[in-house]
């Protein structure tokens, strides 16, 4: 108890600090840019471009986006903000950079230079995840292959040098692996081989990345997934209970350390190579064991703020309820959190302690 006292009271310092600055309007850009890769949790718009897209795979319709500037749907699965926004915002910039494929060939150029986010809701690090879930989305591999369509373009427009010298600087920000694991849950096999080729999947994303000039990762690791609405639906279905679904947390939690020494020894094989990685299961966890703090007010835990039947996991649309107060939510929809936790998920990865955020956080890694 002790040490989760002292870990709160160390978290909470850096998040008074933080919200004075931007309350000021003092935050500078602390990076050149920003390139986002994963899934829905970063995803900013990009499936409203893909043809093939289910419903279940867009957010381009209300309620989402009610909390957001415009108040409009923008394809990001959030009442508001999401984690992108959060961390871009903490790094200076107004918000996630734009989705590759709102772009067209200029705007694209104008832009490549601060930062484009190649997310796709329901991706995973598979190339066949989300698709039987959603339809069309964009896997990690072809988001890589945009990101090295782009530096083309970054190294015919400034020279390899100026390219260069401003990837490596950038932030590479990646949530992703969710996905793969939920589909992985309903035909479990052998766990220890799906994890390890998990993250030997992961590591090759990322020395595909390294190699196009990426040398700063922000990292975001597997959360909680079985605290989910959509999964305490699946339990309550199955075993008749309520409660997480333990065999999914089972696999999030096991993951965590595999993920971290696979970090560790790329770090040491790749020179150059620093990183940040967010233990996004020990982040939830403490908002869980910690709902009420000076910071933030959590009153329902378990429920949807947008959705209907039990723990509203029937899914978000126009036609359902809101909750009332959506910062209250852990929970926006189904799967996803409410603005009001991203923004804790993007404070504690920018200047969380060692508890959450390891080697070093974000802010400490911009200034290598």
């Amino acid at each position: 108890m002790a040490n989760q006292t002292a870990s709160y009271v160390l978290l909470a310092l850096c998040l008074l600090v933080l919200v004075a600055r931007h309350a000021e309007g003092r935050q500078p850009r602390l990076v050149p840019a920003i390139f986002v890769f994963g899934d829905s949790t970063v995803d900013v718009g990009n499936n409203n471009f893909l043809g093939g897209t289910r419903k279940e795979g867009r957010a381009n319709f209300p309620q989402y986006g009610v909390d957001f500037p415009t108040s409009k749907p923008t394809g990001r699965f959030s009442n508001g903000f999401n984690t992108a926004d959060r961390l871009a915002q903490f790094l200076g910039f107004p918000l996630s950079p734009p989705a590759y494929l709102s772009l067209n060939r200029r705007t694209v150029r104008s832009q490549m230079f601060k930062g484009l986010n190649f997310a796709s809701a329901g991706s995973g690090l598979g190339d066949h995840t989300g698709r039987s879930v959603v339809g069309e989305v964009i896997p990690m591999t072809q988001q890589v292959e945009s990101f090295a369509t782009v530096v083309k373009h970054m190294y015919q427009s400034s020279g390899s040098r100026r390219t260069a010298s401003l990837l490596s600087k950038s932030i590479f920000f990646i949530s992703t692996g969710s996905n793969d694991m939920f589909e992985y849950s309903f035909s479990r096999s052998n766990d220890r081989k799906f994890l390890a080729s998990l993250v030997a999947a992961y590591k090759d994303y990322l020395k595909a990345l390294y190699h196009l000039g990426a040398r700063k990762f922000s990292i975001v690791s597997i959360p909680p997934l079985g605290c989910t609405p959509s999964q305490r639906l699946r339990r309550l279905e199955q075993m008749g209970t309520q409660g997480c679904f333990g065999p999914l947390n089972d696999l999030s939690l096991r993951s965590y350390p595999l993920l971290a020494a696979m970090m560790e020894e790329l770090a040491h094989e790749l020179p150059g190579m620093a990183y940040s990685l967010g233990d996004a299961f020990t982040m939830v966890s403490f908002v869980f064991a910690n709902p009420q703090t000076p910071d933030w007010s959590f009153t329902e835990l378990e429920a949807a703020c947008c959705g209907e039947g039990p723990f509203g996991a029937s899914g978000c649309n126009q036609t359902v309820p809101l909750c009332g107060n959506r910062d209250s939510y852990l929970f926006w929809d189904a799967n996803h959190p409410t603005q009001a936790v991203s923004t804790i998920a993007a404070e504690t990865l920018f200047a969380g302690n060692p508890t959450f955020v390891n080697p070093i956080n974000v802010l400490q890694l911009t200034k290598l």
